[in-house]
């Protein structure tokens, strides 16, 4: 590993942060002699970003651990029009007002990773739409346009994907890239942000606002990018067969939260405990080396430090709790996931789906023909079979040896 005199970047490397680097010489000794305002942009698309984007929120929140200024950029002008890196197909136009309310969610998260405030090194938030939306076209045209040239955006990993698939890119989606580079060189002129972070797909993008800022402004600025981060049996980070792992409570609860960290591969443990937590270089190391049932330490460890960072210490306990009653003390915790079934009861395909272990009657039905379902402990082969409980009884459900909910009575059936 590279030495570098300042904190930023040996933060950085040693963590396992950094893939790509425009000016690694020059960033660093700008970095060991003033404070360095450095912004990443996420997308204002959903109510809540996955973990997918938490490696990029960690970025941020190592630069202001090294005493560096983080600029979280919400896209809510280029949400607009949408990004078309590592996409296959066009996504859907949001309006001004969904878009906003997005924004107001994803704040929330970003509460838990950043401090905010006025003072050097304190985050902002900032919104693209400010000053995006107000741009006049043919300014845009005249001002910006000169500065770059189809050849080289047809260069462009995010480009060439969508082409090589005879998939079609439209006009609105080929201008985000112009108007991210243009982000670049509004932020270094009103924040004097000299570095953009991002994953490994937005290094054209970067490469291109640093570009436009020297052509237009004579400005030295400076681009990182992370590594794709996938698991070890190559997935992307992130996605599962349940579906996204989103960092807000509202559309992920605490418990699922903390059993996607518990249920990291042994052979990622190590990587993700640097990348997602601020647990100490020398504890970490000997966490990785634990093996046979002792990594389970190591899990629940990363799954205790990475839900306390998103979600709170006391969800958490909580949730490590739940974990412990529904796996070690063969209880049935009132954290897990929980549906009520009505007074004339429920199948067991419709209560895997109200439980999120399934997104269809389909996948459902075959995870039942796998013999991975189970209904208090009994294995359940017919797609038919219905649930029905009275009183205060509740009953386990399972789905493998990693997924549990339970089902109850519902309150409006029961009497007083």
């Amino acid at each position: 590993m590279t030495d570098y005199q300042s904190d930023l970047l040996s933060l950085l490397a040693s963590r396992g942060y950094i893939h790509q680097m425009t000016d690694a010489e020059g960033l660093d000794a700008l970095a060991a002699k003033q404070v360095v305002p450095g912004y990443i942009g996420f997308d204002a698309t959903a109510p809540s970003l996955h973990v997918g984007s938490l490696v990029q929120i960690m970025m941020l929140r190592r630069m202001q651990q090294a005493g560096h200024k983080p600029i979280v950029l919400m896209g809510g002008g280029t949400s607009m029009v949408g990004d078309p890196s590592g996409k296959d197909e066009s996504r859907q136009l949001l309006t001004a007002q969904q878009i906003a309310g997005n924004i107001r969610s994803i704040r929330k998260v970003f509460d838990n990773f950043l401090t905010f405030g006025s003072g050097p090194s304190d985050a902002i938030m900032v919104d693209n739409a400010r000053w995006l939306c107000g741009l006049d076209y043919i300014d845009v045209l005249r001002d910006i346009g000169p500065h770059f040239t189809i050849n080289r955006m047809l260069t462009f990993d995010s480009v060439k994907l969508r082409l090589d698939r005879e998939q079609p890119l439209t006009f609105l989606e080929f201008n985000y890239m112009i108007l991210q580079a243009y982000d670049f060189l509004h932020l270094s002129r009103e924040q004097k942000c000299r570095l953009q972070l991002g994953g490994s797909d937005q290094w054209g993008n970067i490469v291109n606002g640093i570009d436009l800022a020297r052509r237009v402004d004579g400005a030295e600025l400076f681009g990182v990018t992370t590594p794709l981060i996938t698991t070890a049996d190559g997935k992307k980070m992130g996605k599962t067969a349940a579906g996204a792992v989103w960092l807000n409570e509202e559309a992920l609860p605490d418990y699922d939260y903390w059993q996607f960290w518990r249920n990291t591969d042994d052979r990622d443990v190590g990587r993700f405990l640097r990348l997602f937590t601020d647990i100490p270089l020398d504890e970490i190391a000997r966490l990785e080396a634990l093996e046979g049932a002792e990594i389970n330490e190591a899990k629940k460890r990363l799954a205790d430090a990475a839900t306390t960072m998103c979600r709170g210490a006391d969800a958490a306990l909580r949730a490590a709790d739940t974990a412990h009653q529904t796996f070690e003390a063969g209880g049935l915790s009132d954290n897990l996931p929980t549906i009520e079934l009505p007074a004339d009861g429920m199948t067991i395909v419709d209560a895997l789906k109200d439980l999120g272990f399934a997104a269809s009657n389909k996948e459902a039905r075959r995870k039942i023909d796998e013999g991975a379902v189970k209904v208090a402990g009994e294995k359940i082969a017919d797609p038919h079979h219905r649930l029905a409980i009275s009183g205060d009884a509740s009953i386990q459900i399972s789905l493998g040896a990693k997924k549990h909910g339970r089902a109850v009575a519902s309150r409006a059936g029961k009497s007083s």
